[in-house]
């Protein structure tokens, strides 16, 4: 989230208007995040997240706006579209695409327990069950061939021993990608940027409870195994070195797998996967820190923390298992 279109309050006091949300009373713009522009915006009715869309196109965005009715109405917290009275949940806004969706609870956990890591492992499962039927489909575009297509382009940028790394990487994705095992994985819509700050707690310290996941705009159908490796490089490890905890991946594993068991194929997978999740996001903060966007507040996350991810998990494969195989 950042902010690249700016918005007057009289703009967006007419847009909500149109979808039956009350009378705006505060407009503020979100710093975080580096993708599209985001504002908080109070009504006299609630709390809403109005986002343009930047880069994402109107024919791409029914699926993330979908997928996220589809989740909230099968009792998966995370934002709903508001929709105008023609049952429209994509608008517009300054010539771009744009939605307005409730505005979650609580607040992130940065510094996550177990009790986090359970109920994110859970939570995350429910979800991957409750996209089963969505009817709708459209691929991780920030998957496998967008990784050929953007490493190119970062190459200049890297050190020799760098440009080392990536390539062989990349290539040793390119050709798991291909193998009868990956595309036996099981499948379907995930979110694939669930990091500590797409996710909200609400309580007290260290008994705080799970109200939602947020910023689907990375979403697609991919491997769950994916979503689940992306998940355990942030939450299950330790941010300075980039090695795993153990116990906090036990933990989310088994939470997992009380709702949906991995299958063999996924368990042994598992630690490519991790590789595949580190390698995707060395590469995005890589290219948003070398060929940046102008943008009030943008702020580019550091691309070395993924670097650093992806040489632990080559050197030390990670294994992680729930609690009941330990």
């Amino acid at each position: 989230m950042a902010v690249f279109t700016e918005v007057t309050f009289e703009e967006v006091d007419a847009f909500v208007s149109t979808l039956d949300v009350g009378r705006l009373t505060a407009l503020r713009g979100i710093g975080a995040g580096i993708e599209n522009t985001n504002y908080f915006v109070s009504t006299t009715q609630g709390e809403w997240v109005l986002t343009l869309f930047e880069r994402l196109s109107f024919e791409q965005l029914p699926f993330y706006l979908h997928l996220m009715r589809h989740l909230a109405q099968r009792g998966i917290p995370v934002p709903e579209p508001r929709s105008d009275g023609n049952d429209q949940i994509l608008h517009q806004l300054k010539g771009k695409p744009a939605a307005l969706v409730n505005k979650l609870v609580g607040g992130h956990q940065l510094a996550p327990d177990l009790h986090h890591c359970e109920q994110v492992g859970e939570m995350l499962a429910r979800m991957h069950l409750a996209g089963r039927d969505f009817p709708l489909a459209q691929p991780n575009l920030r998957g496998l061939p967008w990784w050929q297509e953007t490493v190119p382009v970062v190459l200049p940028f890297l050190a020799p021993e760098q440009r080392t790394l990536i390539e062989e990487e990349l290539a040793f994705q390119a050709e798991l990608a291909v193998s009868a095992a990956y595309k036996d994985l099981p499948r379907g819509p995930v979110h694939a940027d669930l990091f500590r700050d797409n996710v909200m707690f609400e309580g007290l310290p260290g008994r705080e409870r799970l109200t939602g996941f947020f910023d689907f705009y990375f979403a697609g159908i991919d491997t769950y195994l994916f979503d689940i490796a992306v998940c355990l490089n942030d939450w299950c490890i330790d941010l300075d070195s980039g090695r795993g905890v153990d116990e906090r991946a036990a933990v989310f594993v088994a939470a997992y797998e009380r709702v949906r068991p991995l299958t063999s194929a996924e368990r042994r997978l598992l630690p490519a996967l991790l590789r595949a999740g580190a390698l995707r996001f060395w590469v995005s903060r890589l290219w948003d820190l070398h060929l940046p966007r102008d943008a009030s507040m943008l702020k580019p996350h550091d691309p070395m923390h993924f670097e650093r991810v992806l040489r632990e998990r080559i050197a030390t494969p990670w294994h992680p298992q729930g609690e009941r195989d330990a």
